[in-house]
């Protein structure tokens, strides 16, 4: 005799549907009411049932349905995030560790984009946010206009507003505090003994702190100042910091407060007839993916930007569930060696 076997119903991922706690349960072998307490929290389940359930939610990829879990909890879980500056790395990388905290933590990071410089625009967008409809809000301030006016706001739902202090109270994960440090004591082992600065914008406090711990790192180890050059983070003011020059600063190594002005640096050099490194060398912040690949590959300082936008949304839910916040390992800056940085030329 022929076995009949019963037609299965198409997985998710199949008909590209969105899995639901019965999907769960059928690759679980359990109820979907265990499957619900399970998600609720429900702490009378046993160690080979939860194990089950855990490996079912993986295996599916199952999402929560926030607007189901808002209705039951009686509260919402959007969190909306005020985003400035995209195109940049810190604020962009930063962003994305919040979204991916936020998601796996059961949340979803609404981002709201504003104009870091127009503290007028930042206020009246503000003022259009709805208490009703968030969990919390998630302010990521860089620029001093920011700061301001998120100082002024009168939140109506837990708020966390996440920015660089200015260097007195640093933690051992900064950029300034370890970072530049190590950067500087990197070239003084090549032997570099006068160097210049290519600055973050100094509305930025992390334009501002990096210019100071250029300074004080290179007084500390026993360096030459060689000069500060202003830039906004873009290559094209690293390129044109040098590039309008009559006379190079007297260095022969450069540190320049991030990456992407660094590849602007390195072009400026060679168009006024230097070798990257023969000649001079430079060196970055923030070790962007395309920074290995420029000419010659940059040295740079590895920046964990998206662990920082994990912290601050882990603090943020802790504020809004009343718990202590989730911690959130920070990687501390390392100096990440490759081409561009070499001995110091002989002949200076």
């Amino acid at each position: 005799m022929t076995e009949v076997t019963e037609p299965q119903p198409p997985t998710p991922a199949a008909s590209g549907r969105a899995a639901t706690i019965y999907d769960v349960a059928l690759v679980a072998g359990v109820s979907h009411q265990t499957v619900s307490r399970f998600l609720t929290g429900f702490p009378g389940i046993r160690p080979e049932t939860r194990a089950r359930v855990e490996a079912a939610l993986v295996e599916l990829d199952y999402q929560p349905n926030l607007s189901a879990r808002s209705l039951k909890s009686g509260r919402p879980h959007r969190i909306g995030a005020l985003v400035h500056d995209e195109t940049e790395t810190g604020p962009s990388l930063t962003a994305h560790g919040a979204t991916m905290e936020a998601r796996e933590s059961g949340y979803l990071l609404d981002l709201i984009s504003l104009d870091a410089h127009d503290r007028d625009s930042i206020e009246k967008t503000l003022a259009l946010i709805g208490p009703n409809s968030l969990a919390g809000v998630l302010a990521l301030a860089s620029t001093d206009e920011m700061v301001r006016a998120f100082d002024a706001a009168r939140f109506t739902t837990p708020a966390f507003v996440h920015t660089e202090a200015d260097d007195t109270r640093l933690a051992k994960t900064d950029v300034s505090r370890v970072g530049i440090p190590a950067l500087i004591a990197h070239l003084r082992d090549l032997g570099h003994r006068r160097v210049a600065h290519v600055s973050g914008p100094a509305n930025w406090s992390s334009g501002r702190n990096r210019a100071r711990a250029f300074a004080a790192a290179v007084d500390e180890l026993g360096l030459a100042h060689a000069g500060e050059l202003p830039g906004d983070w873009s290559a094209r003011s690293g390129f044109e910091a040098l590039a309008g020059l009559e006379a190079l600063p007297d260095a022969t190594a450069y540190v320049v407060a991030n990456d992407q002005m660094a590849i602007g640096t390195i072009l400026a050099l060679k168009r006024r007839g230097l070798r990257v490194p023969g000649d001079v060398s430079v060196v970055g912040i923030d070790d962007l993916p395309e920074s290995a690949y420029i000419d010659p590959p940059l040295t740079t300082l590895r920046v964990d930007h998206a662990a920082r936008g994990r912290e601050a949304v882990a603090s943020l839910i802790g504020q809004i569930e009343g718990v202590a916040p989730r911690p959130v390992h920070i990687e501390i800056p390392h100096v990440v060696v490759r081409e561009s940085s070499g001995p110091a030329p002989a002949h200076r």
